[in-house]
């Protein structure tokens, strides 16, 4: 039986998502209370799977992980709640032997950007040239063998509680690419960048931009969304609610 696993995770209190050795990570606790609790021996032949891998200080309210067990799902929320700090598994479902978690329909992103008395209109104007299909090597950390060129499907931006609130929907993401378009956004908004070159930097990806890149901690995966739907534990969503306002209070 194949079982994905729905999570949210503070990621100032891992060094980041991956497993790492000797390293306090988020893939590394959920292998570990897993194991403990006899629904996976390794990660291998359970086939475990992480359907985003996040960098260092990035939180998430709806990651997914998926793995082979011969252990009934009925408590498995339950057992890893008791196993886990700092990561809250609220939801499951039963998925077929193939399922890799890293297809899915979409993935929603939220950036919390301090508004240091931005020009709002620019910023609005600027993201709509990032939605669609571009190459993004000059907005990304492109690994060897990575196509640059994704899509993204739409950027929603408004105003809450002294925050720019910038949330991206993408069937994908390159590594860095949301915090370097961030960056590339706040410097519109505070008069350091035009929108021209942005463009340039869209069409041009064969020459060198650089416009930097935001910091992690206030970038949130909000959800992942598959053709199917998790089993939730109400009692530990409303834990996931009061996790959230308590990541973003520490913003």
């Amino acid at each position: 039986m194949r079982i994905a696993i729905k999570f949210a995770y503070n990621g100032s209190k891992f060094n980041g998502y991956a497993r790492q050795p000797n390293q306090k990570t988020v893939e590394g606790d959920l292998i570990k209370a897993l194991t403990k609790k006899g629904y996976i021996k390794n990660p291998k032949e359970s086939i475990f799977r992480s359907a985003s891998r996040t960098d260092k200080d990035v939180s998430s309210l709806g990651s997914v992980i998926s793995f082979n067990t011969n252990k009934s799902e009925m408590n498995i929320l339950q057992d890893l709640s008791a196993e886990l700090l700092d990561i809250i598994a609220y939801g499951f479902a039963k998925v077929e032997p193939d399922f890799y978690p890293r297809y899915a329909r979409y993935r929603r992103y939220r950036y919390f950007l301090k508004n240091e008395d931005f020009n709002v209109k620019k910023i609005i104007t600027a993201a709509s040239c990032f939605t669609g299909k571009h190459n993004f090597s000059n907005f990304a950390k492109v690994e060897e063998f990575k196509i640059p060129i994704r899509e993204i499907d739409n950027i929603v931006i408004e105003l809450k509680e002294n925050f720019l609130i910038i949330e991206f929907f993408a069937k994908t993401f390159l590594w860095n690419q949301i915090r370097r378009i961030i960056s590339a956004l706040e410097k519109i908004g505070n008069g350091k960048l035009s929108e021209n070159e942005i463009i340039e930097a869209l069409e041009h990806p064969d020459k060198k931009f650089d416009f930097g890149i935001s910091p992690a901690k206030t970038l949130m995966l909000m959800n992942i969304v598959y053709d199917f739907d998790f089993k939730y534990d109400k009692k530990l969503m409303k834990t996931v609610k009061s996790f959230k306002r308590k990541i973003i209070d520490s913003f």
